[in-house]
């Protein structure tokens, strides 16, 4: 069985398309079994080896999940970390705890982006010419091999 459905998948990936209309930043999502150290570290790692640092206005999100260790987290490139509070990603990751506290994983992730999408459509609005930089799909770590 895997980790998300393929129904489960589709909500995910669609939530993070509505969210990318409002704005020009990008949100990914990074999912893995196990997470070896800190959340935030692997977070990070990732974020670079995915190229999310490489956006035009480095405002990329990516949120991190190892579901069987249960640890996660949500990071930003440095053009939203500029314009954002200081606990923004704190308060998202409450939030997103909350229903991953209830067993509800995609309701959290769906949390995290809607977050982090309505925060980017605030700072990084749409504009005419915008392209998606990034793919929309959820990367399963485990399979890419990263």
């Amino acid at each position: 069985m895997s980790f998300l459905t393929e129904q489960e998948q589709d909500l995910v990936t669609s939530a993070i398309a509505d969210a990318e209309k409002m704005t020009s930043g990008e949100i990914r999502i990074a999912v893995e079994k196990h997470c070896n150290g800190e959340a935030f570290d692997r977070a990070t790692a990732y974020f670079t080896k995915l190229g999310m640092d490489k956006t035009s206005l480095h405002n990329g999100v990516l949120i991190y999940l190892a579901y069987d260790d249960h640890k996660f987290a949500i990071i930003g490139d440095r053009g939203i970390n500029r314009v954002v509070p200081p606990d923004f990603w704190e308060t998202t990751q409450v939030a997103m705890k909350a229903h991953f506290a209830g067993g509800n994983i995609v309701n959290g992730l769906i949390a995290g982006i809607r977050l982090a999408g309505e925060k980017l459509a605030i700072h990084f609005p749409h504009r005419n010419g915008d392209i998606n930089e990034l793919p929309n799909d959820i990367i399963f770590m485990d399979k890419k091999g990263i």
